[in-house]
């Protein structure tokens, strides 16, 4: 076909012009072979037309995969390709590279030197073109290959190994040389040991030291890592750690960066002793580097340095003994029973449980873990009191549990107060009289119209520092759990503020009062007892030290507004690393941590708990985590949703009667700052069936048969399928109690099989149809309850209804031989129901009534037939 113009009856035969239509050329290539085209377009002048045969190289083969010589020829053409002088071309071929590699390895084994003959060499010249994007393309295609293993080990150390050391001769280009150095350091771990240490180390070693190109050096130390990790632990400390420590030291600040970025790589492949006499001072000065991108990467990196320093016959720890919540770490060897076990000082099972029971006194992250017998303030303060500026706008000062007159004349006389937070039994001896909370009360009063006054508000710090310490050093040590008391308890207190308190362990954290900061003498707290506090003998001091000032405000502006974050991120390896009878090094640390503004901080701490409850141990965890843990139960929907991810893992490891505590708190996670957040919801139904085995049957019937009911009328169909599951489960776990199964399930029946929302009558359907499925129940007991009010629902209004009780019918029901037998007085409801069902005007209803389809599941249509997400 052509197109004719300029053609009108005047017009002579010569004046007409016959343009071609791509009609033409579509026809003329059609009448050409695959090789034909081929050849007709790899010398095409026009750039798109050779790189479209560059791109239709790989169809070009699958055509003519029947004959060997044809696909022989196909790859000769390639190397006309890759002599292209235009880059776009040489590009486009060599990303088809890998593709045609695998096809010649999956199709023609008959010809396995096609890749290596034909392939390979182009992929190691491109490595050096001029062109940047050739070579981009071509340092892509290689690691592929690598990946796929499409080359052989041979050929990789005869062919690619070489060119790559040459490009990295100091005369080479400054990019290429960085490239291929980048690229050796990205082969060495496909490569293995013993190519990388006899071909790349050498190298790789003169590399660090190059003193013209930075980015040279910069590789070097990105990949550090993973060089020592392919070379192992000899050839590291011997050669390659005399490198490292110049590259630390090196002029350039991203240089340095990136050695800090790596440290945790690096030490993994040195020896304890290498790491604690070497290592932990060479990492203690990138710390203090004069960079601050030097200094958060360190510090970022602090925590996965000092995971470094766990011996893996201490990693294992053992959780307790004899109970359901038994736990093990993974870890070979690890000799528990020698190992120091913390002071059992903290309820437990066996012990008399003084904790109230009232569950907004236990969450709270204020009450410890045994009661003191003194009387709260609280009970002492006017309620019209209970909210002025000194008891509510100002930051939490340490309780006053005991009374100050009777403590001053009359214990004072017989006994001197221990030194609080010390390790040590030493006693020191009150400085000043003791102000009680009326005084306390006055004396901020007179001085509040004076409080611009530099001394005034030393002198009002001082005064309440030291009533709040003497009253926390009158308290025996058994009794004192150290955490400086807030108001939150009190009704009507602010909901979901996270606390701010200090922490006991061996060593008291100051608090800070009205906004005010700055150190504060005190005598019965020396600095030696703060740092006995911090010893142990797992790591270098130096190390802990700079991990523990990770939570100071100052980093925060000196170093990385997020370094809390990562102190938080990393704690449950030190905390490993340690041992739990170390914990006291990291318990003041925690439980600032777990106080912090920034909620993604306390979002980390929360989503890790579980894990460092497992390492820490039973009573431990019921000391030191479980109030931590309370106060994230009211805490920001960000932060309860890391508690409520785990909280099966974290409630199984708590005692049986801490552990029931926690059933009265459990509606509240109904209850989100954001009515949308309907995921919150859905992870609340998968942890209750999970909470399930941790209860018993009585105790299921009375908090979560509510929840569970709750969550089946819920908004989302996805929170509600899985509610469908909670209340199966719940059904299973009251089976084995006759009166408690005939209570739950006649309350399902009236809740849902009568509700007046079709939503809630589908909802029955779906869980009679898994009660028998999963087999929770008899299928006596499920004759006894729920097969009337389910048939009944044959004549329901709604059709979806009527559709999945004939899918539940015919899927569930009559394929159990109990309901087929003759004799079972249920056979003729059943079978009148099913021909009911079949003669409905429905036709979705009459199929599955009439039809049994064997793979349409529950699993698989259950969605298909609820309503809309919303």
């Amino acid at each position: 076909m052509s197109l004719i113009v300029g053609v009108d009856d005047y017009s002579s035969e010569s004046d007409i012009i016959i343009i071609p239509s791509a009609l033409d050329f579509v026809s003329q290539d059609e009448m050409l072979t695959p090789l034909g085209r081929l050849d007709k377009y790899v010398a095409s002048e026009n750039i798109f037309n050779r790189q479209m045969v560059a791109r239709s190289l790989l169809d070009t083969l699958k055509a003519v995969n029947e004959d060997e010589r044809d696909c022989i020829t196909v790859l000769e053409r390639v190397g006309r390709l890759a002599d292209d002088s235009e880059p776009t071309v040489r590009a486009e071929l060599m990303e088809q590279v890998p593709h045609i590699a695998i096809f010649c390895q999956e199709n023609r084994p008959s010809i396995p030197f096609a890749f290596s003959k034909y392939l390979l060499p182009i992929v190691v010249r491109y490595l050096a073109d001029q062109n940047n994007q050739v070579r981009k393309t071509s340092q892509a295609a290689l690691l592929v290959l690598l990946e796929q293993e499409l080359i052989e080990r041979g050929d990789i150390e005869t062919l690619v190994c070489p060119v790559l050391v040459d490009l990295t001769a100091p005369d080479s280009n400054d990019d290429v040389k960085t490239e291929a150095m980048a690229i050796i350091c990205k082969m060495a771990p496909m490569v293995g040991k013993d190519i990388t240490e006899r071909l790349f180390l050498p190298r790789f070693c003169e590399m660090c030291c190059d003193c013209r190109m930075f980015h040279v050096r910069k590789v070097c130390a990105a990949n550090f890592g993973d060089i020592c990790s392919v070379v192992g632990g000899d050839a590291t400390e011997e050669l390659l750690l005399p490198r490292f420590f110049q590259l630390c030291s090196d002029n350039v600040w991203g240089v340095r960066k990136a050695c800090a970025e790596c440290f945790m790589t690096v030490s993994s492949s040195t020896s304890q002793e290498v790491r604690r006499t070497k290592l932990s001072s060479l990492f203690i000065s990138l710390i203090s580097d004069p960079s601050r991108w030097v200094r958060q990467a360190a510090f970022q990196s602090l925590g996965q340095f000092i995971s470094t320093f766990a011996s893996p016959n201490s990693v294992g720890q053992y959780f307790r003994e004899g109970e359901v919540g038994e736990c093990y770490c993974e870890a070979p060897s690890g000799d528990t029973e020698n190992e120091p076990q913390p002071p059992e000082k903290h309820t437990t099972s066996n012990e008399k449980d003084d904790s109230p029971a009232d569950i907004s006194e236990l969450i709270s992250l204020s009450e410890p873990v045994e009661e003191s017998p003194s009387v709260s303030p609280q009970d002492s303060i006017p309620e019209q009191e209970l909210y002025n500026s000194f008891h509510f706008w100002r930051m939490p000062i340490a309780e006053m549990d005991l009374d100050m007159e009777l403590l001053q004349h009359g214990e004072s006389s017989q006994q001197e107060p221990r030194s609080y937070g010390s390790s040590s039994q030493g006693k020191t001896k009150a400085s000043a009289p003791v102000l009680d909370r009326k005084q306390l009360e006055e004396l901020i009063e007179n001085l509040e119209p004076h409080i611009d006054d530099p001394d005034v508000k030393g002198e009002l710090c001082v005064c309440v520092y030291e009533a709040s310490v003497c009253t926390s050093i009158s308290m025996s040590h058994n009794e004192t759990k150290g955490v400086v008391r807030s108001y939150q308890n009190a009704p009507n207190a602010p909901h979901r503020r996270p606390l701010r308190h200090g922490g006991e362990g061996n060593g008291w954290r100051r608090p800070t009062f009205l906004g005010w900061g700055g150190d504060l003498s005190d005598s019965s707290f020396s600095p030696e007892d703060e740092k006995k506090s911090r010893h142990q003998d797992v790591i270098p001091q130096a190390l802990l030290d700079q991990y523990l000032s990770m939570t100071d405000p100052s980093r925060a502006q000196t170093v990385d507004m997020e370094i809390a974050k990562h102190c938080a991120y990393s704690l449950p390896g030190v905390a490993m690393t340690l041992g739990r009878q170390n914990w006291h090094c990291l318990r003041d640390t925690y439980e600032t941590l777990a106080s912090d503004m920034q909620w993604k901080v306390r979002r980390t701490l929360a989503f890790s708990i579980h894990e460092l409850a497992l390492i820490l141990g039973d009573q431990l965890t019921a000391a030191d985590l479980v109030p931590i843990f309370n106060s994230f139960l009211k805490d920001l929907d960000e932060v309860r949703v890391g508690v409520l991810k785990h909280l099966y893992d974290f409630l199984k490891l708590l005692h049986q009667e801490t552990r029931r505590k926690y059933l009265y708190q459990l509606q509240e996670f109904l209850v989100t700052d954001n009515s949308r957040n309907w995921r919150f919801r859905s992870e609340l139904a998968e942890q209750l069936v999970l909470l399930l085995e941790l209860y018993s049957g009585q105790d299921v019937y009375d908090y979560l048969r509510p929840l569970s009911f709750s969550l089946c009328t819920d908004r989302v169909s996805s929170v509600r399928w899985t509610s469908y599951k909670l209340v199966s489960e719940i059904i299973r776990k009251v089976a084995s109690c006759q009166v408690l199964l005939a209570d739950f399930l006649s309350e399902l029946v009236e809740k849902f099989c009568h509700s007046h929302k079709w939503s809630g009558r589908q909802a029955f359907t779906f869980v009679c149809q898994l009660v028998i499925e999963d087999d929770c129940v008899s299928l006596e007991q499920f004759s006894e309850h729920l097969l009337a009010p389910l048939l009944q629902l044959a004549s329901d209004p709604v059709a979806n209804v009527r559709v999945l009780l004939a899918k539940t019918i015919r899927q569930s029901l009559m394929e159990r031989e109990y309901f087929l037998h003759s004799a079972n007085s249920h056979q003729e409801a059943l079978e009148q129901t099913l021909v009911a069902l079949q003669m409905d005007l429905d036709k979705d209803v009459k199929y599955f009534a009439s039809v049994h389809p064997g793979s349409t599941r529950i699993s698989e249509d259950a969605m298909s037939t609820t309503s809309s997400t919303y």
